[in-house]
C-alpha cells in the first residue's frame, strides 16, 4: 500500500502543482510506474475545479464562477497541458519538415499559433462550460470529472502505440515512455475513467458513451497525424491530446443535452 501511494503522490507532484512531501522517493522506474494514477490525477483535478465552481457560484454569477474553475484547474496543474498545446500549434502550425516542427515544439517562446490556439480552446471550453451549467449543479461536475479523468485516459494510453521522437535523454518524460504499464495498472485507470462516466450515465446514458467514443476518434486522429508529421509523439502532443479529448468530451455531453 506503501509503494502505490508513493506512486499516486509522484504522479500528483509530475502532472500537478500541488505539493507533496520532500521525503518522497524518486526514480525514473516509479515515475514510469505511476503513470497508472494518471486518470486518478483527472479526478482529484476535476473534483478541485469542481469545488471551486461551486463555492464561487454562491456569491457570483455562473459565469464568473466557470472563469474562476478555469482559472483554479490551470493553477493545478500549472498549465501543463496547454502548455503542450500552444507549443504543439506553434511547430505543427510553422515547421514544415519533421526537424523543423521539433525544434520549434523546444522553443519555450509562444508564437502566433499557439496564442491562437490557446485562446481558442480556453474560449470554447469557457463557453461549453456555461452552457452546460444549465443542467444544475451536479451535472455540470460530473460532465467536468470525467473529461478530465476521459482525456488522460486517451493520452496515457496512445504512448505504447506510438514511437517517442524527442530528444531522450533531455526529456522530462523519457522515464514515462520506457516501458509499457502492466494489465493491471491499465484496468486501473479504465475503471477510474468509468467511474465517473457511469455516474454520468444514470443522469444521460448517452453523454458518457458518445463522449468516450469521440474523444477516442479524435486523439487517434491527432495522434496519427503527429506520426505522419514527425513519426510520433512528444510530450507537447500528449498535453495537446489531453486537451483535445476533453473539450471534445464536453462538446459532446453539450450536444447531447442541448438535443
Amino acid at each position: 500500500m506503501k509503494h502505490q501511494f508513493d506512486l499516486l503522490l509522484t504522479a500528483l507532484m509530475f502532472y500537478t502543482r500541488i505539493r507533496v512531501s520532500k521525503r518522497l522517493p524518486y526514480s525514473p522506474e516509479l515515475l514510469n510506474q505511476s503513470r497508472q494514477y494518471f486518470t486518478f490525477v483527472g479526478v482529484i483535478v476535476g473534483a478541485l475545479v469542481c469545488a471551486v465552481f461551486l463555492i464561487a457560484n454562491i456569491a457570483f454569477p455562473t459565469s464568473i464562477a466557470v472563469a474562476l474553475s478555469m482559472i483554479a484547474g490551470l493553477f493545478i496543474t500549472g498549465a501543463f497541458h496547454e502548455d503542450g498545446f500552444a507549443d504543439s500549434c506553434d511547430a505543427l502550425g510553422g515547421g514544415w519538415k519533421s526537424d523543423e516542427i521539433l525544434s520549434i515544439m523546444k522553443d519555450s517562446r509562444i508564437g502566433t499559433y499557439g496564442t491562437i490556439g490557446l485562446i481558442g480552446i480556453l474560449s470554447l471550453k469557457f463557453l461549453v462550460l456555461i452552457e452546460l451549467a444549465y443542467g444544475g449543479a451536479l451535472f455540470w461536475c460530473l460532465c467536468v470529472i470525467s473529461a478530465h479523468a476521459t482525456s488522460r485516459f486517451h493520452s496515457s494510453r496512445l504512448i505504447k502505440h506510438y514511437n517517442y521522437v524527442q530528444d531522450t535523454d533531455q526529456s522530462k518524460i523519457k522515464p514515462i515512455t520506457d516501458a509499457p504499464l502492466t494489465p493491471q495498472a491499465e484496468q486501473f485507470g479504465m475503471i477510474v475513467t468509468l467511474t465517473p462516466c457511469l455516474i454520468l450515465a444514470s443522469l444521460s446514458f448517452l453523454m458518457p458513451v458518445l463522449g468516450f467514443a469521440l474523444a477516442y476518434i479524435a486523439s487517434n486522429s491527432f495522434m496519427h497525424y503527429c506520426e505522419q508529421q514527425i513519426g510520433g509523439y512528444t510530450g507537447d502532443i500528449l498535453g495537446a491530446i489531453q486537451q483535445i479529448a476533453e473539450v471534445v468530451f464536453l462538446l459532446s455531453c453539450l450536444a447531447v443535452f442541448k438535443f
